[in-house]
């Protein structure tokens, strides 16, 4: 398994609803699943705190925590063979390791986003679209949320 190096990051950004408003910052290490989660609950408002994160321009992952439950999505199961953050993921969702013919598919919580207006066929839609990289479908979810140009923005900078 390779290891992917923080500069192959290209996305880290939470965002969290404040005051009829979304609110965006972009998180410091998104290779440490536990420190996300830590710093999304520091920002977690009444409709809780998102995570999008983009690796290597190869998987996404979404990570939300509202009060004291955490879900987690990622975006292509089989990543885990070679990312430790994505085997990282599925340990923290107890979910099984893939086998090396496993499909291409999402696994953890396809309705992370569903009370926001994103349901679970947009979510596995998204994901099963080969024309996309993840920053692109991050971006989606972003604009169907309501913080498209926020989002855009940020990354920007």
């Amino acid at each position: 398994m390779t290891e992917a190096r923080i500069d192959d990051v290209d996305i880290a950004v939470a965002a969290w609803h404040e005051d009829g408003r979304w609110s965006l910052s972009q998180l410091p290490d998104a290779q440490d699943l536990p420190g996300v989660i830590d710093r999304l609950k520091s920002l977690q408002t009444n409709g809780g705190a998102i995570a999008l994160l983009a690796i290597d321009e190869e998987f996404f992952m979404v990570i939300r925590v509202l009060g004291s439950h955490i879900k987690m999505l990622l975006s292509d199961i089989t990543c885990a063979l070679d990312y430790e953050v994505a085997a990282e993921f599925l340990e923290l969702c107890d979910l099984d390791a893939p086998e090396d013919d496993e499909e291409p598919l999402p696994v953890g919580h396809l309705d992370i986003l569903a009370d926001l207006g994103v349901n679970q066929m947009e979510i596995a839609t998204l994901c099963d679209d080969a024309e996309l990289f993840p920053d692109e479908q991050l971006e989606a979810i972003a604009s169907r949320l309501g913080f498209g140009e926020q989002f855009t923005e940020l990354l920007e900078l």
